[in-house]
């Protein structure tokens, strides 16, 4: 696979499509000629993508690299940087003659290479990437090694999280999860986080005797096996790793407890939604910060203000390759509650909500009374079609639609007004 510096918008990191898959436990040893692409290498280290990756960056390039693999063996990865001073293929033979069988080489190249690519691929190349590097190009160029030719953990982590206690967050990740489900027909498992208070088994309107706990208190690595067998069936496209919403044990864990759960089915799962629990430990922050994307869920009052504001600040400084956290606002317009505007809100938080959803009382307590997703209330429901929009954005199907205005709105406007007049006009006569 041939990477390189291009205008198009899918490959920039902040761009809905683009899904970087994090790579195994793996060794990765960079052979730089440039202060900067050193630099590059080194920040890409620090990538939650490559947070499995045991990275080292040195200086010196193909000649540094050749003569360190005389008398050790090779990592899993290379990546040599190319300042074109020398023959490119001339230092890939003498490369290949120290080289152990199985190691990926990643050539940063300089604008100056004359080589065929094809030249390159004889001679083992696995990527070439045109220099000056970013950051992210050697985190998608390492992670594309791995995700491409041995589909290993492809699948894509989505984390809903509240900005307070009580705002929708669970109820907007499992409508969200049972649309990406239903509608782009992606095979996706919903893993309710909140193990003592966790509602999606209520939401589902489902019983399972196992899930999470099972798998995350086992003493064993869960595998796919185990995962297969603790999964409960809501759909044919929608599976469920409930929370066990017990009290008779306290739930505290390490920050890796829940890393062997999510590796597992990015292995089998293209799709996978974590309701995440509001509350700030270290596991619940390496959710977050481990997910591909984020959605914050959100009221319209001071202390979701204070507290979104907050996490988008925390995320983004933990996450500089990835796209920014996004947040919606959700029960706007309560009777008889003073709300922050949706326009005051977005200009603090510097960025638009990807939705507002509107407060329904009725709607949203006969479904989860029910155990049914607000689309099997209503089809055609607004709210319904707020649903599709997120699923969207968050699966990587692109932007959020913006209602279009009708240019015939004010002339069929004026025709309604009118025909409401002229019905209304033998009424006020016979009066």
């Amino acid at each position: 696979m041939m990477s390189g510096h291009d205008d198009d918008e899918a490959d920039l990191p902040g761009h809905p499509d683009e899904h970087i898959a994090p790579v195994p436990r793996i060794s990765v040893q960079a052979y730089c000629e440039t202060d900067k692409t050193l630099a590059a290498i080194t920040a890409a280290g620090q990538d939650r993508r490559l947070a499995k990756a045991h990275l080292t960056a040195k200086d010196g390039g193909l000649a540094a690299a050749i003569e360190a693999y005389e008398t050790m063996p090779t990592p899993n990865v290379i990546v040599i940087e190319s300042d074109g001073t020398r023959d490119i293929l001339e230092g890939l033979d003498d490369l290949a003659g120290v080289c152990d069988p199985g190691t990926r080489v990643v050539v940063i190249g300089n604008p100056n290479d004359t080589a065929p690519y094809r030249e390159l691929v004889r001679r083992g190349v696995n990527d070439y990437v045109v220099g000056p590097v970013e950051t992210i190009d050697v985190v998608r160029s390492i992670c594309s090694l791995f995700s491409a030719s041995e589909a290993i953990i492809t699948g894509r982590v989505i984390a809903v999280v509240g900005a307070k206690g009580g705002v929708g967050s669970s109820t907007v990740a499992h409508n969200v999860a049972w649309t990406i489900a239903r509608d782009l027909s992606l095979d996706s498992v919903v893993i309710d986080l909140d193990l003592a208070f966790g509602t999606a088994s209520l939401d589902y309107n489902q019983d399972p005797v196992q899930g999470i706990a099972n798998a995350v208190l086992s003493q064993d690595r869960p595998d796919t096996a185990l995962m297969e067998r603790l999964l409960a069936k809501c759909t044919d496209h929608l599976s469920l790793l409930a929370a066990p919403a017990t009290l008779d044990r306290v739930y505290d864990f390490g920050a890796e407890a829940f890393d062997a759960v999510f590796d597992t089915l990015r292995m089998t799962t293209p799709c996978i939604v974590l309701d995440v629990p509001h509350q700030w430990s270290a596991w619940t922050r390496r959710a977050l910060v481990s997910a591909d994307d984020i959605l914050i869920v959100a009221e319209p009052d001071l202390a979701n203000l204070r507290n979104t504001k907050n996490m988008l600040n925390v995320l983004k400084a933990a996450r500089p390759n990835d796209r920014p956290p996004l947040y919606c606002i959700n029960q706007v317009g309560m009777h008889k509650r003073a709300e922050i505007e949706v326009k005051a809100f977005a200009k603090t938080m510097e960025s638009q909500p990807i939705a507002v959803i509107p407060f329904d009382s009725k709607l949203f307590s006969m479904a989860a009374n029910n155990g049914q997703m607000i689309a099997e209330i209503s089809k055609s429901h607004r709210i319904t079609e707020t649903f599709q929009d997120i699923a969207n954005r968050l699966a990587g199907r692109g932007e959020v639609r913006k209602p279009k205005r009708s240019l015939l709105g004010p002339l069929l406007k004026k025709l309604k007004a009118r025909t409401s007049r002229r019905e209304s006009a033998p009424h006020r006569k016979a009066s």
